[in-house]
């Protein structure tokens, strides 16, 4: 069902924390897990079952400190479990589904409450301009809804070119909050299924006639941006030198081997991992061996081995959420990257990462009459 909230005195932020205190106070779910301002003055996930501590959610705040689709899958995976209604913007919820078939979370005893998204700031900027009194979100959502042609500098990278900044939710099981194509300061759209919206005392209403173009216009604008950064990166990576492809290997040259990337993707998932493992603890004539065989001896050893191990494992489920190019101290492209190499990949299979959770994934799916243009 169609439907909207009313906004009171122009409060957008305040009609939602009511929406999700009634889906509490209903026992339509028993916790939700959504953002909340800290009193260290930045935003993080947490469990809420208290509708009280509702006036802390901030759904709107331009911050993501963790893609929370792991989160959710920690939630969800193992019995017995509540029932929870996740706030998620599209390029988690995706991650979920990714996770969902990975059998890393469950969908079972979830709600997916999904949010239009305008971008996201980094975490430093958030907290630097929050605390100077800057309505951070509605400057975002403005600017992306009325001029999404001139996108905020302060933006991620990972949000400029992300081409779904909607989710589209599964059929009847999901809660859709709509902000594009809506005067937010009167209304907000909703869409849920029509039992819950009963039981909740929403009426029927028509959807917003202004949605589907804003939303159109800001999606062309994006992908326009991606295939521009795209192609950029792709030069990048497909330089050659002394007649070898030395390209992949400069994009990640100041890498140091932390692992972060991988620690914040939502999509590594694996308990035991290799590269945490003490196989890549050499012993230490060995490095002295390979530097006496190359003359000079790159350290951290391992490093692309490390990232096309990644590229490998999860680039068919890259959902472009950035959270690894933000959690990079040395400030690589890891995200673009990633997105980049994953879209020829996830076009070759015709597959969407997180498009449907009945989409099996590609690798672990046998097809007798695949690759046949390679021969038989």
């Amino acid at each position: 069902m169609n439907t909207f909230l009313p906004v009171e005195n122009g409060d957008t932020l305040k009609s939602l924390q009511g929406f999700f205190k009634t889906l509490l106070e209903s026992k339509t779910v028993e916790a939700l897990l959504l953002p909340m301002r800290t009193p260290a003055g930045t935003i993080s996930p947490a469990l809420v079952v208290d509708p009280s501590a509702l006036a802390s959610a901030d759904p709107l705040a331009p911050i993501m400190t963790v893609n929370t689709a792991t989160l959710a899958g920690k939630l969800s995976v193992k019995k017995p479990r509540p029932k929870v209604g996740v706030v998620l913007r599209s390029c988690e919820a995706r991650a979920l589904i990714e996770l969902t078939k990975m059998q890393q979370a469950n969908l079972a005893d979830l709600v997916i409450i999904s949010i239009d998204c305008a971008g996201t700031v980094s975490v430093p900027d958030y907290v630097s301009m929050n605390g100077a009194g800057v309505n951070l979100w509605q400057e975002l959502f403005q600017q992306a809804a009325a001029s999404p042609e001139n996108p905020a500098n302060n933006i991620r990278q990972a949000c400029k070119i992300c081409e779904q900044p909607v989710y589209s939710p599964r059929p009847e099981t999901d809660i859709s909050i709509q902000l594009f194509g809506y005067n937010i300061h009167q209304q907000i759209g909703v869409t849920l299924p029509d039992g819950l919206a009963g039981n909740l005392g929403f009426q029927a209403a028509e959807p917003s006639l202004e949605r589907a173009g804003t939303v159109e216009k800001l999606v062309a604008l994006r992908i326009a941006a991606r295939d521009e950064e795209f192609a950029a990166i792709r030069l990048r990576l497909e330089d050659k030198q002394n007649g070898s492809t030395s390209g992949l290997q400069s994009v990640f040259a100041a890498c140091i081997r932390c692992h972060n990337c991988m620690n914040v993707c939502p999509i590594c998932y694996c308990k035991t991992c290799v590269f945490k493992s003490h196989i890549f603890d050499h012993e230490p004539d060995q490095y002295v061996k390979w530097a006496h065989a190359k003359g000079a001896f790159r350290m951290p050893s391992d490093t692309m081995l490390f990232h096309l191990t990644r590229l490998n494992h999860m680039v068919l489920s890259c959902v472009g959420c950035g959270t690894c190019t933000e959690a990079c101290p040395s400030e690589l492209p890891v995200g673009t990257v990633f997105r980049a190499i994953g879209q020829k990949v996830q076009e070759t299979f015709e597959y969407m990462p997180g498009r449907s959770v009945e989409e099996q994934l590609p690798l672990i799916t046998f097809k007798a009459d695949e690759w046949t243009e390679v021969g038989e």
